[in-house]
């Protein structure tokens, strides 16, 4: 679905490079997180994947298309739905069945068309009863859940979250989370996370983990999580749930690493009272 060959990005010619040869393929229908801290070139890379950025050298293929063509860059952008860090910065309108149905109307798509997608897209996200609501009166996390509604309109076939849960509080965090899960396993979207929280990696089928403009981890969460040392050292930590296993594991308790809700490692617990 998704090609980084040899991507090399700089900001400006004197600013050191961003993005430092990456080589990665994401297959279609895949839940992806790319975590890492600040600067780590993680969001640079997102932004490569709807042509908001171009490699300055390489090549970014989307389902086959160039992001460095021209003529490939609109179909580009109706396959990728990027949701952004701060809410209030995507929405247009101020009624939420307008807001989500401003990307479509945009596109040409027929009235009669906009308003099943409009109430498909909220009905996925769970926000259909809020349709008539004004929008700027929505929590953190209901307002990013309509900007996911809003790139559905659209019908794209992979979603990108640019630290999209950055500014939520946890309610928030945890409803977002929700959503996108369900519309990766229930839609089969191919979606891509970027974040600096791991415990948002728990339920990703494949964890990426990038300093430095380069990508210096990459497997399932579970795998990746084991070395927790190498994580501080990057600047970021394992789930707390991870934390916990772990100090059960110096008390003499060795449990599987796969377990990593606490529903899991509760299951796994009882047997053992």
């Amino acid at each position: 679905m998704i090609e980084f060959k040899g991507v090399r990005f700089r900001y400006d010619e004197e600013a050191p490079e961003a993005l430092k040869g990456i080589d990665l393929e994401i297959p279609d229908g895949i839940f992806l997180v790319v975590a890492g801290h600040n600067g780590s070139g993680k969001s640079t890379l997102s932004k490569h994947i709807n042509g908001l950025l171009l490699p300055s050298e390489g090549q970014v293929l989307v389902n086959g298309l160039d992001t460095k063509s021209e003529q490939d860059l609109l179909a580009i952008r109706q396959q990728v739905g990027m949701v952004f860090q701060n809410p209030d910065n995507q929405l247009v309108t101020t009624i939420v069945e307008e807001d989500v149905a401003f990307g479509p109307e945009n596109l040409g798509v027929p009235s009669p068309e906009i308003r099943i997608r409009v109430d498909e897209a909220l009905r996925k996200v769970g926000m259909s009863a809020y349709a008539g609501s004004a929008a700027h009166r929505l929590s953190g996390g209901q307002k990013q859940r309509i900007a996911i509604a809003g790139m559905l309109a659209m019908e794209p076939r992979i979603l990108v979250l640019d630290e999209a849960t950055a500014m939520l509080d946890p309610k928030g965090r945890e409803e977002l989370l929700s959503t996108v899960y369900e519309l990766n396993r229930k839609n089969g979207m191919t979606v891509i996370m970027i974040t600096q929280y791991m415990e948002e990696a728990v339920m990703a089928d494949r964890l990426v983990v990038m300093s430095g403009g380069e990508i210096v981890m990459d497997g399932v969460p579970a795998e990746i999580f084991t070395r927790a040392e190498e994580l501080r050292s990057l600047g970021l930590d394992v789930p707390e749930i991870v934390r916990i296993r772990q100090d059960l594991a110096a008390a003499g308790v060795s449990l599987s690493p796969s377990l990593l809700t606490d529903t899991a490692l509760a299951e796994a617990l009882c047997p053992l009272l």
